[in-house]
């Protein structure tokens, strides 16, 4: 966890591919990704679910446990809302994830009122201090993706869920949807947390969120879902024509791809 937390003190900006299983996440790592983080999206697709918490936490945890036998840099989990509204139970559910390796997590308040997600918090910083252990945690409000506040008020909606989660325990502050360079600026000079933003349309070059105090860029779910569009493609091809198309030939080479998973 401490390694983990040190990529967030601003020096450079964590730059976070997001991986949907281990074979992804042993991927990114090979390219020198500095850590792993999961697109819960992307794991939810790659396990036969849809997005938005319908995935039990069974599977959530083995996906995890799985990646972190793979990966050796840190990993942190997209683990959506904990997957309960009970505090003590996503305190359990995580601890599963620490006993794991895991170092970090995501853990959102989606429609729910924040004082829930800061009793999640709370509790899950409570029950690792007794197991002599700690997690990560990186705090997501989504008052920017669901238009929890509106347009004009939707900063200072942030940095009122972001002084309730620090006071919880919260290591960080993920802000998806949010794009406006003096918007970003605001919440990151009023969180008192570092700031995690996320690949959208219009958002500024990484030089520049660099610039306004962003410690952390997510790629979100793009890079699953540019690799089912490919997967998708060359399969109708295949299907129609008994040629899976051009593409094939830009394939990563077995040997390769063997090689990312063969223990030395």
């Amino acid at each position: 966890m401490y390694e983990f937390k040190k990529l967030h003190d601003g020096s450079k900006l964590l730059m976070l591919a997001n991986a949907w299983d281990a074979g992804s996440a042993r991927l990114f790592e090979s390219l020198g990704a500095p850590a792993i983080a999961t697109t819960s999206a992307g794991v939810a697709w790659a396990q036969g679910y849809a997005d938005g918490d319908y995935m039990p936490a069974e599977v959530a945890i083995g996906v995890a446990i799985n990646i972190a036998r793979v990966v050796k840099v840190p990993l942190s989990v997209d683990f959506e809302n904990g997957y309960s509204a009970e505090p003590e139970q996503v305190a359990h559910n995580v601890l599963r994830l620490i006993d794991a390796g895991v170092a970090g997590i995501n853990l959102e308040d989606g429609g729910d009122a924040p004082a829930l997600l800061a009793a999640k918090i709370s509790a899950i910083k409570k029950l690792a201090a007794q197991a002599g252990k700690d997690i990560f945690i990186n705090a997501r409000t989504d008052v920017y993706l669901r238009g929890l506040a509106p347009e004009g008020e939707r900063v200072a909606e942030v940095l009122r869920r972001a002084a309730l989660y620090k006071e919880a325990g919260t290591d960080g502050l993920f802000v998806p949807g949010i794009s406006k360079a003096d918007e970003i600026k605001a919440v990151v000079a009023g969180a008192g947390l570092p700031v995690n933003v996320m690949d959208v349309a219009g958002l500024p070059l990484v030089a520049e969120l660099q610039q306004l105090g962003v410690a952390r860029f997510s790629a979100g779910s793009g890079l699953a879902q540019a690799l089912w569009a490919v997967a998708g493609g060359m399969t109708r091809d295949f299907l129609a024509t008994g040629n899976a198309g051009p593409l094939i030939a830009q394939a990563m080479p077995y040997g390769e791809l063997q090689a990312l998973f063969v223990k030395s």
